[in-house]
């Protein structure tokens, strides 16, 4: 039973950067493919959506191949356990959807402990309602927003499927995402109570993880999909988080619960920016973008 398991089997299902052996490597090479993509792709960076230090945002353009129509919107959250990391880390997946005609926003966000998980959540809901407002000026469709986070930033995507977007400002409408999808994402925050590496920083309790972890939400009111997906070659535990956000909220909800073979915490992402990979497909289709692809 999980109440038996010790601080330390916990602390090896969390903690990624020691479970993955080339953990540091990999994100090494995500720092330099992104700052390449960086020098090379037609973006605008540090844009301010917010008055926190933390509050800027990237964005990547269309191909100019696909000018003369608005692009879907795909806002990507990175992840760090809302600690670590920083949107210039994630700019390589911005290119295999700007290469097809999506539009991507990347937001930072201030990190614990300086600040507290639901803060974070609500900086996110201004980077969602910039992205609504600035979209058209870009070359996006505001009507055609999608939500993708990894990690603890698909915690956070899936919190922000839920928001009520009237209470933000009012300006915003009541359906202003129009699906989410979470790669190893961490939908039940208790476990983390007995992580002994992320307690200090984080700063949970009972109160606060039971407000702040997806599984206790209602499912969204409003007709939209969650895609929920994880590396097969991931620990126990995340793997029982992907599972868990269906068990929750449903099959209707929740229509894509899968585990992509050959993938663990951080490769999941290439999965992601390889056109043909399973997690790439399955964002496009949510993009509205399977017009362009026979694999679909």
């Amino acid at each position: 039973m999980t109440s038996r398991k010790t601080a330390a089997w916990f602390e090896a299902q969390y903690d990624n950067r020691k479970r993955v052996a080339d953990s540091a490597e990999v994100l090494k090479r995500w720092a330099e493919a992104s700052a390449l993509v960086r020098r090379h792709a037609n973006c605008r960076l540090d844009l301010r959506y917010g008055a926190d230090p933390g509050q800027t945002l990237d964005v990547f353009t269309p191909d100019p191949a696909f000018a003369g129509g608005f692009a879907p919107v795909l806002v990507l959250i990175h992840g760090g356990w809302w600690r670590s990391l920083d949107k210039s880390d994630y700019s390589f997946l911005a290119a295999s959807f700007t290469d097809e005609g999506a539009l991507v926003v990347v937001p930072n966000y201030d990190l614990c402990p300086d600040v507290r998980i639901e803060h974070i959540a609500m900086q996110l809901t201004e980077a969602v309602a910039w992205a609504w407002r600035h979209a058209a000026e870009h070359g996006g469709d505001p009507s055609r927003i999608v939500l993708l986070g990894h990690s603890a930033g698909g915690h956070l995507a899936t919190m922000l499927s839920c928001c009520d977007w009237k209470r933000v400002a009012r300006d915003l409408p009541r359906r202003l995402v129009q699906g989410t999808m979470s790669v190893s994402g961490v939908h039940d925050l208790a476990p983390l109570l007995r992580v002994p590496f992320l307690q200090n920083d984080l700063r949970l309790d009972a109160a606060a993880v039971r407000r702040l972890s997806p599984v206790h939400f209602p499912a969204p009111a409003v007709p939209q999909t969650l895609f929920a997906l994880a590396g097969a070659q991931e620990s126990e535990e995340f793997r029982r988080q992907n599972r868990l956000i269906r068990d929750a909220w449903g099959a209707r909800a929740v229509p894509v619960c899968e585990e992509l073979p050959g993938c663990n915490h951080y490769t999941v992402l290439h999965d992601l920016a390889d056109p043909q990979g399973r997690a790439h497909q399955l964002a496009r289709q949510l993009l509205g973008l399977r017009w362009y692809s026979g694999l679909l």
